[in-house]
């Protein structure tokens, strides 16, 4: 892996999102979540199908993003699980060439889709997060994950935002971190509470 690879960023994402799926209380799972349309089950499944799915989009394979199965309900062993798919995502993205090309099926360059992965393992994680009253910090500035994530969203933004996936920018003020400045650019506000 090269400095800022793909598979870099990812295992950086991980160290930090895993944590956080791995302490979310069963009693907090029908929770209420920064994302309105999801609760937090409901959010672990899409983030659960999101590491599985993109495993494949690293091989250059079709990824399947049609119903979002319940992973959770298939056994209390889904943190670990989770944990499991988590270090896949980050090997298969390791893998010679997984980040160069495009893949998926808009032909999308492949480095954006693997930015793509990792903005849902961060801020979704932050999102999980704040529903379940953990602390949450990013990855450290040192890794590059929250700059590249910025630079993807800008790009990103403008057709996210037509498609729903972003909502619109959320005013911040100056003393913003940067992970706050990312959370308000994809329409979050970085004060949400339960």
């Amino acid at each position: 892996m090269t400095e800022n690879s793909i598979a870099d960023l990812l295992k950086a994402a991980t160290a930090h999102a895993v944590p956080v799926v791995r302490a979310i209380p069963d009693d907090r799972l029908a929770a209420a979540t920064p994302c309105a349309e999801y609760d937090v089950k409901a959010l672990v499944n899409h983030l659960f199908q999101v590491i599985v799915q993109f495993q494949a989009l690293a091989a250059k394979k079709d990824a399947e993003f049609g119903e979002t199965p319940d992973l959770v309900a298939e056994g209390p062993d889904w943190r670990d699980r989770f944990a499991d798919e988590a270090g896949k995502l980050v090997a298969a993205w390791a893998a010679p060439g997984a980040d160069e090309g495009t893949t998926g099926a808009m032909d999308m360059p492949a480095r954006t889709v693997g930015c793509m992965a990792l903005l849902d393992l961060t801020v979704h994680a932050w999102d999980l997060a704040r529903a379940t009253g953990q602390d949450f910090e990013a990855a450290p500035e040192s890794s590059g994950v929250v700059t590249a994530l910025r630079e993807a969203v800008a790009g990103l933004g403008p057709t996210a935002r037509k498609m729903g996936v972003f909502g619109e920018p959320v005013a911040v003020g100056e003393g913003a971190s940067e992970l706050e400045r990312l959370l308000a650019e994809t329409g979050r506000d970085p004060s949400w509470t339960p």
